[in-house]
Order: structure tokens, then sequence, then C-alpha cells
């Protein structure tokens, strides 16, 4: 497959994960499917937006430059048909460094918040972390340590690791685009073969 294809079928595929990690970070200002009355109730996870900023919108960017680079012009620079396409292949892996970085964010920052579990009421009556360790996610029976708000545990697990898995896969997906860019800038793409007149 050549260099541009390649980058235009990753892009393609980043684009629905950044929406998806979208989606999934705005639902955890919600925990449990419900609005709360303090902002200091939520996991302070939460508030680090990994979904939105790490595997949101700044893979959004990349997406957009990989989706373009089928069509970018291979005659662009000095006369060389495949100068251009090659500065926009290199470019290319900048960005998808930018991607894997802000993937990397969103994997590190939900595989904290699985490990600690959720901020929820406790039976002193004070808003805590009751878990330790991740020692909920072998025991169901602690969850019962959460009174409020309902279904919370498996809200937050739920979510945070749809994101930790969009993280990984985003990551893939980016070092695999450093590969091809890197492959695209030594040796051109092959649509670049015979344009501008050139056999």
């Amino acid at each position: 497959m050549c260099t541009g294809s390649c980058a235009k079928c990753l892009g393609g595929t980043l684009i629905p994960l950044a929406v998806c990690s979208f989606l999934a970070n705005i639902l955890l200002f919600f925990p449990g499917g419900k609005v709360i009355d303090n902002n200091d109730h939520l996991s302070e996870e939460v508030w680090f937006f990994g979904g939105i900023l790490g595997s949101g919108v700044l893979m959004i960017f990349p997406a957009l430059v990989f989706l373009g680079l089928k069509n970018n012009d291979c005659c662009g620079c000095c006369g060389n048909e495949s100068c251009g396409k090659r500065f926009a292949m290199f470019t290319s892996t900048i960005f998808a460094v930018v991607g894997f970085v802000g993937a990397g964010y969103s994997f590190i920052i939900s595989a904290i918040s699985i490990n600690k579990g959720p901020k929820c009421l406790i039976a002193n009556s004070t808003w805590n972390y009751p878990f330790h360790n991740g020692d909920y996610l072998n025991d169901q029976a602690l969850w019962s340590k959460c009174q409020e708000p309902a279904d919370v545990v498996p809200w937050n697990l739920a979510l945070f690791s749809i994101l930790l898995i969009i993280g990984g896969i985003q990551m893939v997906l980016c070092a695999i685009q450093v590969i091809n860019g890197l492959l695209g800038t030594l040796c051109g793409d092959c649509q670049c073969c015979g344009c501008c007149g050139v056999s």
C-alpha cells in the first residue's frame, strides 16, 4: 500500500475513535448517569480531560493531516516531483508523534483512575476514594462501599476502560504512521511516479 493511502486509512480510523473518546469523557461528568450537585464530588481524573484533550482534540489534528496526504501535490517544490510529498510525509510524522503523546496521556490518566477507583459517598458521610490499588476490580462486593452516586463504580470503570482501550489503539495507529511517514519521507510515495508528466 502507498504511504499516502496508508495515512488516509489511519486518519479515517482515528476520527471516530477521537469522537468516542470525547463523548466518553463528557459522560464521566455525570457519574451513574446522573447530574451531581457539587463538582467536588467528581473523581479528580475526570478534570484532567484525558478523553477530551488527549485522545480527542490532540488526535483530530493528526487525523486531518493524515487524511489530506492522499491528495497532496507530489510535485510541490524545486521541480522535484517527489519533494512535496516527501515533505508532507515528514510533517505527518511530527503530527503522529503529537497524536501519540495525546493518546498516551489519555491512556495513563485512564489507567490511574481505574486503579484508584471513583470518588463517592462512603459510610462516614464523606466523599472519598474507598478503594486501594485496584482491589475493587477483583471483588465486586467492595462496590457497596460507594453509597452515592448510584452505580458510580461500573459507570467509571466502563468509561475509563473505554478511554484506556481507545488510547491504546490510537497509540498503535500513531506509531504505525510514524513508521509510514518516515518511509514516505525517505522513499517517496508510489503515486508520485509519473506525476507532472514525468514517466
